[in-house]
């Protein structure tokens, strides 16, 4: 599973710096264009049985990779273990952080790009995603379904699926043909495996048309790159370092100060941190902020001010830096998350452009570092709750210096425990059905970032991140813990 992660990482990084001059020339620098009515008529043609046969295909080639390939034990099913499934029902399961709360997501994704690709808008191909993990969780393992998989793989795969589809939108183009149309198609494959095969199944893979075939026009974009030096403390009874590469991706996508006609995800945007450093995840962190609707509440020639539903994925990992120091510095997320936010800009400066958010979400599902609970492969409690997030942008001269500031929390309550009785040597794994350890944590991530211009699109950056937990148990003793990052590096602003 870690190798396939490494894999997925470095085709999505690749495919970012392979075609950065292509986002740069026609999605920054060009103005925002609709899209052709002739590429949404042909796109949007909904096609319910090639996309049911897609998502039942996309799990029966899993399972036959896990059963045959893998030879796992899970993947041995059978009518009994069907109706065992049905009969026992939904259970909390002890898989790794990684597991569950990303690459089950990326799962759903493929479920909801098989629905995306064939004709079918956001929510309908939301319905897509849960009846594929609906399938897996009840048909095609032999362990009891999973109550955080069938929240987390569709709704958790609802974003990344959406991202992953409209980024394979921006690199698209029906115009080219010959090795360049090659390099596109490959491109967006990486990018949005499902949408690539579709695009191969019904021929537009190699079709040469009128138009670009981009179903969304051209929209404001803008990419960010960045790599440097990246160092982790952990403040505990001892104090503790580690250093490594990092690189950051930070992506925005149309106007969120667009209000008309607007679609969900006609805005999002994305943070993503990959880190090259011994004993850490290669995925650090991804937050993705998808704008679902959105209306103006004030408009004048100073102030603007709106109000959005947005869904939120929060992705936080880090693990033991060294033998020195035994603790996880921080390990928390938010796959399934949706919530109400505001949009603030100030227009009455010349020089500088100043703008904030504010966000109020509900936490269907999230994620935090457990320091007791340690079952399997499982280190974390499963939890629901709430979360605000607030930030600013203070831009001098339109790029000449920026400063952005951001304060995150996490209310997340584990309200499942498991009893303190059992005997952990007896415990069934597969079977415990916890949350983890009942409790409330109360998670602060602080962030500041300032950008230096140094030539035309070229920056220095310096970022500082902060992350406390404050961990209240019902049956241990409380634990509080902090942690922090800084980074140093080069950004390239296409």
């Amino acid at each position: 599973m870690k190798k396939y992660l490494l894999f997925l990482l470095i085709c999505l990084l690749t495919t970012h710096l392979a075609f950065p001059q292509h986002l740069a020339i026609r999605y920054r620098v060009a103005e925002p264009r609709i899209a052709d009515s002739l590429d949404i008529a042909h796109y949007t043609e909904k096609r319910g049985l090639r996309a049911g046969t897609m998502v039942f295909g996309l799990n029966m080639g899993v399972w036959t990779f896990d059963r045959f390939i893998l030879k796992a034990d899970y993947a041995h099913i059978n009518m009994h273990t069907i109706n065992e499934n049905f009969k026992h029902g939904l259970v909390w399961d002890n898989d790794a952080f990684e597991t569950n709360m990303f690459m089950h997501p990326y799962h759903g994704s493929l479920y909801y790009n098989s629905a995306r690709s064939n004709g079918y808008n956001y929510w309908q191909s939301g319905l897509f995603a849960f009846g594929g993990s609906f399938m897996w969780e009840m048909f095609m393992e032999n362990e009891h379904p999973s109550t955080n998989d069938i929240i987390a793989t569709p709704i958790g795969g609802m974003a990344l699926g959406e991202v992953t589809y409209r980024v394979s939108d921006l690199i698209l183009d029906d115009r080219k043909s010959g090795w360049s149309r090659f390099g596109l198609e490959f491109a967006a494959f990486l990018v949005s495996p499902m949408r690539g095969l579709t695009r191969i199944i019904n021929g537009d893979a190699w079709k040469k048309r009128p138009t670009s075939g981009k179903q969304f026009g051209v929209p404001d974009v803008s990419v960010d790159i960045s790599m440097g030096i990246r160092t982790l403390e952990l403040k505990d009874q001892i104090l503790d370092q580690g250093m490594g590469i990092a690189t950051e991706i930070k992506v925005a996508y149309g106007d969120r100060f667009e209000t008309e006609d607007t679609r969900p995800y006609d805005y999002f945007s994305i943070n993503a941190n990959l880190n090259f450093q011994a004993s850490q995840p290669i995925l650090g962190q991804l937050n993705i902020i998808g704008r679902l609707a959105v209306r103006d509440l004030l408009d004048k020639q100073k102030h603007y001010l709106s109000l959005g539903l947005y869904q939120h994925f929060d992705y936080y990992d880090s693990d033991t830096i060294s033998v020195s120091s035994a603790k996880t510095p921080y390990k928390f997320c938010t796959p399934a998350s949706f919530g109400g936010g505001l949009i603030y800009k100030y227009k009455g400066l010349k020089r500088w452009d100043i703008d904030a958010f504010a966000h109020l979400n509900a936490i269907l599902l999230g994620g935090s570092l457990s320091d007791y609970y340690k079952v399997d492969k499982r280190i974390y409690n499963l939890a629901s709750g709430y979360s605000t997030k607030l930030g600013a942008d203070f831009i001098y001269r339109k790029d000449v210096f920026a400063i952005t500031a951001t304060y995150d929390v996490y209310h997340m309550f584990t309200w499942k425990g498991y009893l303190t009785e059992k005997d952990w040597g007896e415990i069934e794994a597969k079977t415990l059905n916890a949350q983890g350890d009942r409790s409330r944590a109360i998670l602060h991530a602080v962030g500041l970032r300032a950008d230096i211009k140094l030539k035309d699109r070229l920056y220095l950056t310096g970022t500082f991140m902060n992350y406390t937990r404050n961990t209240k148990y019902r049956y241990f003793p409380n634990v509080f813990s902090n942690s922090s990052e800084g980074r140093l590096m080069l950004t390239y602003k296409f």
